[in-house]
């Protein structure tokens, strides 16, 4: 039986808030003090396929934030066979519409905490009919050069569907909350050791996808490593303690293909590309923008692989932290569609803790790219520069 809503969302000014999903409305109640109304937006859970939930749940001092007709994002590796996908324009999708929840989180010092935020975070995108749940990146870790070798811990392989509590306890809560709530997991980033053949030690900046069995799908490890110096402003050296990723990362589900990069790879439209070649219709990345090159970048960044790549683009940012000395993360979560239209971005001066929801209509990018076919417009013939003596 299809549901069409009317969404209310509101931002919770303070602890603790109730969320409650009703048959035929969806509403946020907060069990007490003021809210502050924003983003109110028509939508249908029937794009979700799945009837809104009567129980109602708590999650802290985590907000929401819903838009309707959206994007959502997920990834795999380049060798995997397409679920669901259809060639382009043809019309043939098995999904067009899924609903997908961008969780931007708090990450505090205290690892334990973090993976208790993470997977009341999941829990909540699950509650309100998410099919694909993201979190940011480096949500059990402070972003700091010097934390992530102490944070780091062994992420499984695609294929695995287990991981040691005790000593992966991060991607432990991955596979188990994958499971428990039936979703498509895009796991943020945190940090993974992993000891080479030689037995020497390697941190990389990674990302694991989970289907909803708790199958590990996709593994992708940061490419390209955030080394800026901008002067007077924000000097980040990622390689003093990180190694790169040597891999592009794709991964099927029932919707679409889904690319996924970490943060500064998005500034690499060839990584994009190459994505969107493989027959993408989404692309995902985790990030933590500074304060810096955030308002400058990154909803820009997100416009420009959106449009170039006729897809839509999701990135998902940790909560700004409160106390000052933290890494400020400009946060500011959101969903961009293939038109390079910002369709959901979260709210808030200060940026804190709050869980967007996204509905996402997959025609929408084989109509732009019928409308606009650009793949198909290519000059390869020109695109390789020759010297001439």
């Amino acid at each position: 039986m299809a549901h069409s809503a009317v969404l209310s969302a509101f931002v919770r000014v303070t602890n603790p808030m109730r969320f409650s999903l009703l048959q035929g409305k969806t509403s946020l109640v907060p069990k007490n003090g003021s809210v502050a109304r924003c983003l109110g937006t028509a939508m249908s859970p029937a794009t979700s396929g799945q009837k809104p939930s009567r129980r109602a749940f708590a999650l802290g001092a985590l907000s929401v934030t819903t838009a309707g007709a959206v994007a959502f994002a997920m990834r795999r590796n380049f060798a995997s066979t397409a679920v669901g996908h259809c060639a382009e324009g043809d019309g043939s999708r098995t999904h067009t519409k899924m609903r997908m929840a961008l969780c931007q989180v708090d990450v505090t010092a205290e690892k334990v905490k973090n993976i208790a935020t993470a997977r009341d975070a999941i829990a909540a995108g699950a509650e309100g009919g998410a099919q694909v749940v993201s979190l940011p990146e480096c949500w059990n870790s402070p972003y700091a050069v010097s934390a992530f070798p102490k944070y780091a811990e062994p992420v499984p392989s695609v294929g695995q569907s287990i991981a040691d509590k005790k000593l992966s306890p991060s991607s432990a809560m991955l596979i188990e909350s994958a499971k428990k709530h039936k979703v498509h997991l895009v796991g943020g980033s945190i940090p993974e050791v992993e000891v080479d053949a030689d037995g020497k030690a390697h941190v990389y900046n990674t990302c694991i996808c989970i289907d909803p069995s708790g199958t590990v799908v996709a593994k992708h490890r940061k490419v390209h490593l955030f080394d800026i110096d901008v002067p007077g402003k924000i000097t980040f050296k990622e390689s003093d303690t990180l190694t790169a990723g040597n891999n592009i990362t794709i991964f099927d589900t029932p919707y679409c293909k889904i690319g996924v990069g970490i943060c500064y790879d998005i500034r690499f439209p060839e990584q994009a590309m190459l994505m969107r070649m493989e027959g993408c219709d989404m692309l995902l990345y985790p990030g933590a923008f500074n304060m810096t090159t955030g308002p400058a970048h990154w909803t820009l960044l997100q416009r420009a692989r959106a449009v170039d790549n006729q897809l839509y683009v999701a990135c998902v940012s940790p909560a700004r932290s409160p106390n000052k000395k933290d890494y400020q993360a400009w946060g500011h979560s959101s969903v961009v569609s293939p038109w390079g239209d910002v369709l959901v971005e979260a709210t808030g001066e200060t940026q804190p803790q709050q869980i967007l929801f996204c509905d996402i209509d997959l025609s929408k990018v084989d109509d732009f790219r019928s409308s606009v076919p650009t793949s198909k417009q290519k000059r390869t013939d020109l695109y390789t520069f020759q010297r001439t003596a």
